[in-house]
């Protein structure tokens, strides 16, 4: 038993000091990955969802059609993908193509160009970190948008800080000014900051039980006052301003500094029911600026929203009529940075959840 005692601190001490040295490691790494980052390291990348969504319907086909219908299939496949062919090769020479229907095809209209879907994801957290890809991915697309373009933002995010999710809404602004067709679509959660990006677009679909509205601010902090004073701690706390510091977490609070503190809550409240007001004019904003959260069916009758339906849905039932292209922003990373950022990331990862769990939970 002595033995055995005596191996398990052994192995403890090992593991305590391998531990240790490869958190200093992922310090010092990581403080050398945020000294060298630059933003030109990143690039976008774009992904066909048609291709993605005929390679699920070919798969799909494959087990369950016949070899015959197989045969018939592949030839109708090869003479639509002939037909393009033509269709394209005309287009670039700007005339039409002629003769389609000789080989079992419908003409073609090449003067109109299919229009297309750009699908942007945004997964928010407390600080509206992905604000920074969503601007890279907006100042892709801006340039390249033709008429008849819209631009699709999947939004998830429970919301967070005043200025992050406000510089969120002000990026989605920047796609309406340029004259595109904005849709919002919600699965999940978008609440709070998260609402006031979706209520920029010119569209708002959700799922039936998508969480939609918190349209209130909140701000909680403790104070340790009375435990340091109880353990004669003084703390002190210098300011120029008669509101500079309105309430503290060590220090005394007052009475005026509440009231002030309050009064800045308010105002930013309001400055939130106007930005709704000025996109979603129909909505009551004094009847559902009040905090409160509604499920997709019933942000559908509070004019929330504009339509129940999944992401999934909408994009795939426009697969037929229009291009749809994923577009992501990227950022490389060097190998210091990923050793240096996985630490952190966890840790991240782990508060997120947390944070999400609280604010986005319920429960039948």
């Amino acid at each position: 038993m002595e033995f055995l005692y005596e191996l398990g601190l052994f192995a403890a001490q090992t593991l305590l000091i391998v531990v240790a040295i490869v958190a200093i490691i992922l310090v010092i790494a990581g403080a050398a990955g945020q000294k060298n980052k630059s933003p030109e390291e990143g690039y976008i990348e774009v992904k066909s969802m048609n291709d993605r969504f005929d390679a699920y319907t070919a798969a799909i086909r494959d087990l369950s059609e016949t070899d015959e219908a197989s045969k018939l299939r592949a030839k109708h496949d090869k003479k639509a993908a002939k037909a393009k062919a033509k269709a394209e090769k005309a287009r670039l020479k700007g005339t039409e193509v002629k003769g389609a229907e000789k080989d079992g095809a419908q003409s073609i209209d090449i003067a109109s160009e299919r229009p297309r879907t750009f699908v942007l994801d945004f997964e928010g957290d407390v600080m509206a970190s992905q604000v920074d890809a969503l601007r890279e991915e907006i100042s892709a697309i801006l340039p390249n948008v033709q008429k008849g373009d819209e631009v699709v933002l999947r939004l998830e995010s429970p919301g967070g800080v005043v200025h992050g999710y406000g510089l969120a809404a002000s990026q989605l602004s920047r796609i309406k000014d340029a004259g595109v067709t904005l849709v919002i679509a919600v699965d999940k959660v978008a609440a709070s900051g998260g609402y006031m990006m979706a209520c920029v677009g010119d569209r708002i679909l959700a799922a039936p039980f998508a969480i939609l509205g918190s349209i209130g601010v909140v701000a909680q902090l403790p104070n340790f006052h009375r435990l340091l004073k109880k353990n004669d701690v003084d703390f002190e706390q210098f300011t120029a301003g008669e509101y500079k510091r309105t309430v503290t977490m060590f220090g005394e609070n007052t009475d005026k500094g509440r009231r002030k503190f309050e009064n800045e809550l308010e105002e930013t409240h309001g400055l939130f029911k106007q930005f709704v007001a000025a996109n979603r004019p129909a909505v009551d904003v004094n009847k559902v600026a009040t905090g409160e959260v509604w499920y997709g069916t019933q942000a559908l009758e509070e004019g929330l929203i504009d339509a129940i339906s999944t992401s999934d849905s909408y994009l795939q039932a426009q697969t037929g009529e229009r291009d749809l292209f994923e577009v992501h922003y990227r950022r490389k990373q060097k190998l210091a940075e990923r050793m240096g950022f996985a630490a952190e990331l966890t840790f991240d990862r782990l508060i997120t959840r947390a944070w999400q769990k609280l604010t986005e939970s319920r429960y039948f």
